[in-house]
């Protein structure tokens, strides 16, 4: 069985870009045509007539970058809000996403312990749960007993990103601040545990969530972790530059999954056509992120 860390390098090679979209329905953002079937209701109506227009918008996006970039990243907070029929919603974009072999990174940032933790992973990540994802994002606060049955699933083929160095304004307090902050804590366990589960491309499948928005730091949590795949928000609409992600790239262009949401999702106002839009917003991203990495 191909690991996970293999087919994400396999993607990133083949797309020659490291470009990750988010799917992130900001129902207020949506294209009028899209918000049109389901402003002016209320209640279970509201819900059920949102979920299945986001359901179709997130197809459009699927198939409008398909074949441009490597992976997707749907936003598991959107499609709950809106209750059942919102995971039902998210059900068939995973599905879709994996008929149009777009890796699939689950943004949930799950995190537990036990039998809780064991039914968050199945629920993500196996074949016969209900997403069967490719990757997942988690919380590593619990410690390490709240990762352990995502880690039987990476020796089975799949990937977790653990929450190391986040993009939102005040991490640091908790991450990087105070005489023995978290995150080198959670990145020397990251490195252990992906340096034990190599594949062919010198990387595992266990990676961390490094933001494009503390370039500063960048080299150094490379350094720290060179044998983990980064996840990498913060990059297009919340300020991160191309140069900013520069330094987190390996000197092969792997290692870091960029990722876009607003930039690639949203123009300003209504658009013509909205799936070529996103098609050029995506091009120009992962042109620019090719480049970057060495891979173009």
């Amino acid at each position: 069985m191909q690991s996970f860390a293999d087919r994400l390098s396999d993607a990133v090679r083949d797309r020659r870009t490291p470009l990750c979209v988010g799917i992130d329905p900001h129902l207020h953002l949506l294209p009028t045509s899209v918000r049109r079937r389901f402003e002016g209701l209320s209640g279970r109506a509201y819900r059920e007539a949102a979920a299945i227009a986001v359901g179709d918008w997130a197809v459009m996006v699927l198939e409008a970058v398909e074949g441009a970039v490597p992976a997707v990243k749907p936003q598991v907070a959107f499609f709950e809000a809106l209750g059942a029929p919102g995971v039902v919603a998210l059900e068939r974009v995973v599905d879709v996403a994996r008929q149009l072999d777009l890796i699939v990174v689950l943004d949930a940032k799950r995190g537990d312990i036990g039998s809780t933790a064991e039914a968050y992973a199945h629920g993500a990540l196996d074949d016969d749960g209900p997403l069967a994802s490719d990757s997942v994002t988690l919380a590593p606060y619990l410690g390490p007993e709240s990762l352990a049955p995502f880690l039987k699933r990476c020796d089975a083929g799949k990937g977790v990103f653990l929450l190391v160095r986040t993009s939102n304004p005040g991490a640091s307090v908790w991450q990087t601040e105070g005489a023995e902050p978290a995150a080198p804590k959670v990145a020397a366990w990251v490195e252990a545990q992906s340096a034990e589960r190599l594949g062919d491309c010198g990387l595992g499948p266990v990676g961390a969530v490094v933001a494009a928005t503390v370039p500063d730091e960048a080299k150094a949590w490379r350094a720290a972790m060179p044998s983990a795949w980064f996840l990498v928000p913060g990059y297009g609409a919340q300020g991160g530059g191309a140069a900013d992600v520069a330094p987190l790239f390996r000197d092969d262009g792997l290692g870091a999954l960029i990722n876009s949401s607003r930039g690639v999702l949203f123009g300003e106002g209504d658009e013509d056509d909205y799936r070529a839009a996103v098609r050029r917003r995506a091009d120009r991203a992962a042109d620019e992120l090719g480049r970057v990495a060495g891979l173009r």
